[in-house]
């Protein structure tokens, strides 16, 4: 079943996750891989010690604690009391970070309606679905030279219907705003943050962005959102090239340009995968000729017993 959002009259007017893709949602679940310290009711694991699901570890028997965590099997080897303690689970909150800047509307010649922003959309209500599922909280921000669209985090179905819609409404437009423009973030993307970037990696603001974050103990996943044709450059005969956010052009025959194009895709590439390594952010590509959950299923696919997001 896709996902629906209502309008005012309560019809469904866009579906945003195709069904083979939610049906796989269900092997993912979004962790932290540092650990948070406020309890709560979602799923992230924390290292406040406490009843809980997961064990953490054992210690000596103490006036007052409850009687059922001691370890008896333990005790018949021991002849002490332990007691077994765990993991509190403690609440989480998603941020969805969307590059909403004109390079976003890049899409492949064969699937023009299928920009970056278009997958974009796609992967950001998977996670919204996975968030409501786990009971956690989640918000959405949108960037672009006219600074930012900011919806602040919540919880439940009509938090998910207006981050659906919010979605629905972003535009491609402009270049990624100065850093003054995003100031706000830090007021909103607290310590216990899960921060998704979605974007194609390209503005070096962008990039600036995730590791000053990272460097503020938010967590940040990166997921890169590339085209068939940066990916490939199928093209043949004499092109114009142009960038839809400076208006730079460059002139010149594909099949002579290609071979220097596509080392210095890869190489770009490789310095990005670099930065992000060297800041603790987790990266993942999706292009855009494949599902859009590709990018979750290396970030998030359940790895509960080592610890989603390891590598």
């Amino acid at each position: 079943m896709a996902v629906h959002v209502p309008d005012h009259d309560g019809q469904a007017d866009f579906d945003l996750i195709p069904p083979v893709v939610r049906a796989r949602l269900r092997t993912l679940h979004l962790r932290m891989r540092r650990p948070t310290h406020t309890p709560g009711i979602g799923l992230q694991s924390s290292r406040n010690q406490g009843p809980g699901l997961e064990f953490a570890q054992y210690r000596a028997y103490q006036p007052g604690d409850d009687p059922r965590s001691v370890d008896w099997k333990l005790y018949a080897r021991s002849d002490r009391h332990f007691v077994r303690e765990a993991e509190r689970e403690s609440p989480l909150t998603v941020w969805l970070l969307i590059d909403a800047s004109a390079s976003m509307a890049q899409s492949d010649p064969d699937n023009p309606a299928l920009t970056r922003l278009a997958a974009a959309r796609s992967i950001a209500a998977c996670v919204l679905e996975l968030a409501l599922a786990q009971g956690e909280r989640f918000g959405v921000v949108a960037v672009n030279d006219r600074g930012i669209d900011l919806l602040p985090a919540g919880s439940g179905t009509r938090q998910r219907d207006r981050c659906l819609r919010q979605l629905h409404a972003l535009q491609a437009q402009g270049q990624w705003p100065d850093e003054t423009a995003l100031q706000p973030l830090w007021q909103h993307l607290g310590a216990n943050a899960l921060v998704l970037l979605l974007s194609d990696g390209f503005d070096e603001a962008g990039v600036a962005l995730a590791e000053r974050l990272a460097a503020a103990r938010r967590e940040l996943r990166f997921i890169q959102i590339l085209s068939v044709g940066e990916r490939d450059f199928p093209f043949r005969g004499d092109f114009r090239f142009r960038d839809p956010e400076t208006g730079d052009e460059v002139l010149g025959n594909a099949e002579a340009m290609r071979a220097d194009y596509l080392a210095r895709f890869a190489e770009a590439r490789a310095q990005l995968q670099s930065r992000l390594t060297a800041s603790g952010i987790d990266l993942a590509t999706l292009f855009l000729d494949q599902p859009v959950d590709t990018p979750l299923q290396q970030l998030f696919a359940d790895r509960a017993a080592t610890g989603v997001g390891q590598r």
